[in-house]
């Protein structure tokens, strides 16, 4: 059983720095920088992509509610569930943290089976779209459907190339950042 949640960040920026936090304003200054440097993946972004991924996360957080998630930022931070390379390969300078599942209460994390834009946008009416699930859930669409990761890695099949982690309480997860100068790429155990 998958059962280690993988965050894939830029090493100089620092782990779980979430775009939608930001204004109108520094998202646009934010995009400018990055679309100089067409080598990113988040270069290629859509004019309107802060819109669409805000309208997408209030979508996601009220169908969380409804199956009894208490989650407590408007926001998720994002994390998948087991690795996947093909996100770290979106930086250029791109490290990884871990986190065992069971160290996240259960009310603060959804999933979804594939990114969460293409999970809520395709209408190929497969059944795990449209929806997130709950922990207990997702280990049933994975015992049905497989790992994207292992059945698409390449994205050849679909967009689902991973499971998506959406975690709604930052305090879980500051406990697991690294200290400044600490290695990354392993489990991240914590602070003292």
């Amino acid at each position: 059983m998958v059962d280690i949640l993988y965050h894939y960040y830029e090493a100089e920026q620092g782990p779980f720095r979430s775009i939608s936090r930001l204004s109108n304003q520094q998202y646009r200054d934010v995009m400018q920088r990055i679309k100089q440097d067409e080598a990113l993946f988040a270069s290629r972004r859509s004019d309107d992509y802060l819109d669409v991924r805000r309208e997408l996360e209030q979508k996601a957080r009220e169908l969380f509610i409804i199956k009894g998630g208490k989650p407590l930022q408007h926001s998720p931070q994002y994390m998948t569930l087991g690795p996947c390379e093909w996100i770290k390969s979106w930086y250029r300078n791109g490290v990884q943290l871990s986190i065992p599942l069971d160290a996240l209460d259960p009310s603060q994390v959804s999933f979804t089976y594939g990114d969460l834009f293409p999970t809520m946008r395709y209408e190929d009416g497969k059944p795990y779209r449209k929806t997130v699930f709950t922990k207990n859930e997702i280990f049933d669409v994975i015992a049905k459907f497989g790992l994207p990761q292992h059945w698409n890695g390449d994205g050849s099949c679909g967009p689902e190339r991973y499971i998506e982690v959406q975690v709604w309480d930052d305090a879980l997860l500051e406990r697991h950042i690294p200290s400044p100068g600490s290695r990354t790429d392993e489990t991240a155990e914590g602070r003292p």
